[in-house]
């Protein structure tokens, strides 16, 4: 063999090598975020829900994504040493799976760092983004409408119980919107005598609970916080014990035995999440993209605990059910 071709082999070899090690690069790695005002078996449903369709898309666990869970358990003083840990871990992108004080705290936490969120009623007016359209900042996402829905749960819970005519009312008051804005003027409408009810601590259900039952509530209105969330199988268990036929803004809670779930469509909402984060993490930037608003709602029932606290749906009501728990 003779030097030129010596070297023409030699050549042809080395080109041979380079291409298996160019096809061996590691692939990146992005970290994700995920902030959440409840625990994590609270969370679980919506978790998965966002995995699979981050999957759809072709994140992975382990081969392409890695996600930091951050879980608040239901405590607000923690949202912001949460975020902030989120934002230490160099994470490239934050999934808020809360309202506006975990969104907010997010955002206080990192003005560059892309946030998706997945709920909150209004973050124009919460000053979170400058508009749906042109957010203009690092937050982006879905938003809920499930303030405006409150009325129409009252509605339902009115259909489900003809005779329903007080309703006790269990909200947070550091989250005290739907019951001072929403439902008062609802139910002037429908005719119904609303009992408020305050929790503040995992502690004081099980007391609440035992006062409302002296005032002799015909069914329950559960307002939406990280409280609420946290506990969501303790509130459907002592809603099943006192036999009131409740209502919720939170899928999980009619999962877990609460009788009615009204509002956003839970699977449509993971989706759009994961549509945000696959074009956050391929360059576009969340001042580019506009808000979405989400349409289109889901009306459940858990048709088991009608039974058991001895109800029964009114036929044309149970018609309109998207899904029926039995």
């Amino acid at each position: 063999m003779n030097k030129k071709t010596l070297v023409l082999a030699l050549a042809a070899t080395l080109l041979a090598l380079s291409f298996p090690a160019e096809a061996q690069q590691p692939t990146k790695v992005f970290r994700i975020g995920y902030l959440v005002p409840s625990d994590p078996a609270s969370e679980s449903i919506r978790a998965e829900g966002i995995r699979l369709a981050l999957r759809e898309r072709g994140y992975v666990e382990r081969q392409n994504i890695a996600t930091e869970y951050r879980y608040a358990e239901g405590k607000l003083d923690r949202f912001s040493e949460l975020a902030a840990e989120l934002v230490r871990f160099k994470v490239d992108i934050i999934v808020v799976a809360g309202g506006i004080p975990l969104i907010r705290a997010a955002k206080n936490a990192s003005k560059t760092i892309p946030i998706v969120m997945s709920a909150g009623s209004d973050p124009v007016e919460a000053g979170l983004v400058e508009s749906l359209a042109h957010p203009g900042g690092n937050v982006t996402g879905i938003t809920s409408l499930n303030r405006e829905l409150g009325g129409k749960r009252l509605e339902l819970l009115k259909e489900a119980v003809p005779k329903l005519a007080r309703v006790a009312v269990l909200y947070d008051p550091a989250i005290s919107g739907t019951v001072k804005e929403v439902l008062p003027a609802a139910a002037r409408a429908l005719k119904l005598t609303l009992q408020p009810w305050e929790v503040r601590t995992s502690e004081d259900f099980n007391r609440v609970f035992a006062a409302m039952g002296k005032q002799r509530p015909d069914g329950l209105y559960v307002t939406a916080s990280p409280l609420m969330a946290n506990n969501l199988k303790r509130i459907a268990g002592l809603a099943l014990k006192s036999r009131l036929p409740s209502v919720y803004g939170n899928k999980e809670f009619a999962d877990a035995g609460g009788l009615i779930y009204y509002g956003a469509d839970q699977a449509e909402s993971y989706k759009r999440v994961a549509y945000f984060v696959d074009r956050i993490l391929k360059g576009a930037k969340p001042a580019d993209l506009p808000v979405e608003q989400l349409t289109k709602v889901e009306f459940a029932i858990n048709l088991q605990t009608a039974k058991k606290i001895g109800l029964m749906i009114p036929p044309n009501v149970l018609a309109r059910a998207d899904k029926v728990i039995k």
